[in-house]
């Protein structure tokens, strides 16, 4: 039980709905940087399972780690923030 409160959860929009039960979600943070301290857009895509297939392209929603679904995909969505 202790896993599943240390599993990881993200923000992020969804880029692209056109795979069956797959959704791509883009994430931006700003990060200072270590030494020079000026601030850093990372951006990164996660492919997330999304079961229903209720998220549409634009949607911000949360994700949350979960166990490998496939080869890219260990991310499920946990629900939609705004449309």
């Amino acid at each position: 039980m202790q896993n599943i409160r240390n599993r990881k959860k993200k923000m992020g929009i969804v880029i692209s709905n056109k795979m069956n039960k797959t959704v791509i979600v883009y994430e931006t943070r700003i990060v200072k940087h270590k030494y020079y301290g000026k601030r850093i857009l990372k951006k990164k895509k996660y492919f997330v399972h999304d079961e229903k297939n209720i998220s549409k392209k634009g949607d911000k929603v949360n994700i949350m780690e979960t166990r490998p679904i496939s080869k890219n995909k260990c991310w499920r969505l946990i629900g939609i923030i705004n449309k």
